[in-house]
């Protein structure tokens, strides 16, 4: 396991835990010896280590962030590592470079599988949502470590095609979160508009968690936080974006394939982030323009 962040060492403990030996690096090395002596992984110094350690063929789980940085420790690996070995890509990495990753790898004889992983902090308790793609015969070397990181041995977890699939799936998943978390969002801002009401909106979301349409594990998560603080007053209103929404924004641009509800979700994080204010300012001015309506000063 290479990159010890939220995810990578949960998903470390869980492997211990269901009893798979591994091998770890992260570039704090306090931070390997630290989970080494938690769970009695081994820990590596570098990747020249940590590829020694293991016995060929070998698998390698990379849980980096997506982009250079995973693609400098495949480059890295692929230097390392010998024919038959396996690569596995756990970051939010573009299916289109994990499409040329796999390329890359097979003319070294080397197998690449894309993981797309879901399930966040609550991953290590409940189980990881997978969605893989690769050779068949890869996939089932990986088996094991998949059937410990799953929610269950058979179930939450898919191999979902050929190289490219896992990472495809994962980015079509999380535009799909994007737009349920803006329902979700918009429709609990409506409630708290109507004052008069004194809706209590911790509890009509813990009523939706049961038996009603809307139910979800998002759902799950917001009556949580909402029983202790529904006027959250110390959040700003701020959404980052992690990259995959847009991912799934150009998909349906290229494919033709109208994705108005997700396109429209991404672009409210972007007005979240202060990308609108330009665009509003100038809106103002118009409506001063034609209409001499009134401005509103800016703050200095």
């Amino acid at each position: 396991m290479i990159g010890l962040g939220r995810m990578g060492a949960n998903m470390a403990r869980r492997l211990r835990q269901g009893g798979i030996e591994v091998v770890a690096w992260n570039r704090d090395a306090k931070v390997t010896q630290g989970l080494a002596q938690e769970t009695g992984l081994k820990a590596a110094v570098d990747l020249k280590e940590l590829v020694s350690f293991l016995k060929t063929p070998r698998i390698v789980w990379l849980m980096l962030p997506a982009g250079d940085v995973t693609q400098q420790h495949i480059d890295k690996l692929a230097a390392l590592l010998s024919p038959g070995d396996i690569v596995v890509d756990g970051a939010n990495s573009y299916y289109k470079d994990s499409l040329r990753r796999g390329q890359a790898l097979a003319a070294k004889m080397l197998h690449y599988i894309d993981a797309g992983v879901s399930g966040g902090v609550w991953g290590l308790e409940n189980g990881y949502a997978l969605m893989l793609g690769g050779e068949k015969a890869a996939m089932e070397r990986l088996k094991p470590a998949i059937k410990v990181l799953a929610p269950g041995p058979e179930t939450g977890w898919l191999h979902c095609g050929p190289v490219g699939a896992g990472h495809f799936v994962k980015m079509v998943h999380n535009g799909i979160e994007y737009g349920m978390m803006q329902a979700y969002s918009e429709g609990f801002a409506l409630m708290k508009g109507r004052e008069d009401f004194k809706l209590d909106l911790g509890a009509i979301a813990e009523t939706w968690r049961h038996g009603s349409v809307v139910r979800s594990w998002l759902l799950d998560l917001t009556a949580e936080f909402l029983k202790s603080d529904q006027e959250l007053k110390d959040i700003a209103p701020f959404v980052a974006d992690s990259g995959e929404g847009r991912w799934t924004a150009i998909e349906g641009i290229e494919q033709g394939v109208p994705t108005p509800v997700m396109n429209l979700a991404l672009m409210m994080r972007f007005a979240s982030q202060g990308k609108n204010e330009y665009g509003d300012k100038l809106l103002a001015m118009m409506r001063q323009g034609f209409g001499g309506h009134a401005i509103k000063p800016g703050k200095n």
